[in-house]
């Protein structure tokens, strides 16, 4: 819910284009062969319309039914790059820990992208995690160790 609601509201792309590659008719509006269409994925993300009157704020709980309960079936949420950034925060989330640097100003621009400003940056404090890592079988011979531990040689 989380990564849905920062994409909806920080979309990585502001418009998206395509072009038609035939000439189709959608509902009363015809569009010709090679006319190219674009999307602005980040008005459309931040429509009172679509989204409600707290479009322009932060609530992952809109989520919380799913995109189509959250969208209203209306097919309004275009996360550019959605799986990309699942699979990279998972990573970093397994070995990093991080917080918001306290010279964080959080100040958003929109160019091609939506991104911080080149003056702010989004300065975070990375650290990476120090823990042992365990494989199977040390777990099992740790299991075995301790149901049957070995009985202390008196022979020598």
């Amino acid at each position: 819910m989380i990564i849905y609601e920062v994409l909806r509201l920080y979309s990585p792309i502001a418009v998206i284009t395509r072009a038609a590659n035939n000439e189709v008719k959608l509902g009363e509006v015809y569009i010709p062969s090679e006319v190219e269409i674009g999307l602005p994925t980040l008005l459309l993300h931040h429509s009172h319309e679509l989204w409600g009157e707290d479009a322009e704020e932060f609530n992952p709980e809109r989520f919380s039914d799913g995109v189509l309960k959250a969208t209203k079936n209306q097919f309004s949420f275009i996360p550019f790059g959605g799986v990309q950034a699942k699979m990279a925060l998972a990573m970093i989330l397994q070995n990093f820990s991080f917080q918001l640097s306290p010279a964080y100003i959080h100040a958003p621009c929109t160019d091609l992208t939506l991104q911080p400003q080149q003056q702010h940056g989004a300065q975070l404090i990375l650290q990476k995690f120090d823990y042992f890592v365990c494989t199977a079988e040390t777990i099992a011979l740790e299991q075995l160790s301790a149901k049957y531990p070995r009985e202390p040689n008196t022979d020598r």
